[in-house]
């Protein structure tokens, strides 16, 4: 009998935990910078906080094994870093301009669509998937239905770019599937981070008119974001989703929009209704069923 792996789904469900959680800090940053602005500092500071964890396990390691390790993964090490930078940069800079013009129920049940696009273009990779793991996404999309959108639904200019960015999530994970196995997590999410961050600095530049007063203002909300979020939050994921069925990592990642809720009903005093609590209860079976064992034949 194999031995059940916890480590991989308890990884991308603190990492879950820590983006729902965060929802307050983003929002709160949003008052005092603009977006680009704003995916530049939090990208830059979860950079950096990477670098003393890298130096000091890599000091661990004998010179033979650092040698080995660097000349076997630097070029694997390096596209997938760029690779996933850059699409995280599309992803969230559609995400935060999609939310500034449109209602949080909608552009969490738009952008929650990557749970259905992941598995979908893993067929064009020739990844099967079991017939419980498309249950489970077909169940979590009625729950994040109830949870979501409490309002009418009607598509509006903003909720393209919500799309944009399920689509472009859905690719991160694809691409991290792919690299994650060959390559050093942490120094990997260290990579796109400071690929994001370059990238909005440029986007910030041209398009924004940041204020060094209105970002130190937004100090606390930054840090909280780049440190947790980013810098711990995007790093278990790249290592939890090394080696693990990716459909079913992005049901656990799609517990943010959950985790959102119950934060700011825990510490924002928001009440939730009988439809939104019968939304987490479907999302929660949904991962569950997804965690069930499948045949071999099945991934």
């Amino acid at each position: 009998m194999n031995k059940y792996n916890w480590k991989n789904p308890a990884m991308l469900l603190l990492a879950a935990f820590i983006w729902g959680s965060a929802f307050v800090a983003q929002s709160v940053g949003m008052d005092y910078v603009e977006p680009f602005t704003f995916i530049f500092a939090r990208n830059i500071v979860g950079g950096a906080v990477l670098i003393p964890y890298i130096y000091f396990f890599n000091q661990k390691k004998t010179p033979q094994e650092r040698c080995a390790s660097e000349q076997m993964n630097r070029k694997n090490l390096l596209a997938g870093g760029v690779s996933c930078g850059v699409i995280l940069f599309i992803a969230s800079a559609a995400q935060q301009i999609g939310i500034v013009y449109t209602s949080v129920g909608k552009a969490g049940f738009i952008t929650a669509l990557y749970i259905v696009i992941v598995p979908v273009l893993g067929l064009f990779f020739k990844r099967r998937c079991g017939w419980k793991v498309w249950l489970s996404v077909g169940i979590a999309l009625v729950g994040f239905y109830l949870l979501c959108l409490v309002e009418g639904f009607r598509l509006e200019r903003a909720d393209f770019y919500l799309l944009s960015c399920a689509v472009m999530f859905s690719f991160h994970i694809l691409t991290i599937d792919y690299f994650s196995p060959m390559v050093d997590g942490v120094k990997m999410s260290c990579i796109q981070f400071f690929t994001c961050g370059i990238l909005a600095g440029i986007a910030m530049l041209l398009f924004e008119t940041p204020d060094i007063n209105c970002i130190v203002a937004a100090w606390m909300p930054i840090l909280y974001a780049g440190v947790l979020s980013s810098g711990v939050a995007y790093t278990l994921q790249i290592v939890g989703q090394k080696n693990y069925n990716p459909t079913v990592a992005t049901l656990l990642l799609s517990l943010e929009s959950v985790f959102s809720v119950l934060t700011g009903w825990v510490i924002l005093h928001q009440k939730l209704t009988p439809r939104e609590l019968g939304g987490c209860v479907l999302i929660f079976a949904a991962v569950i069923l997804a965690q069930l064992p499948q045949r071999e034949n099945e991934i």
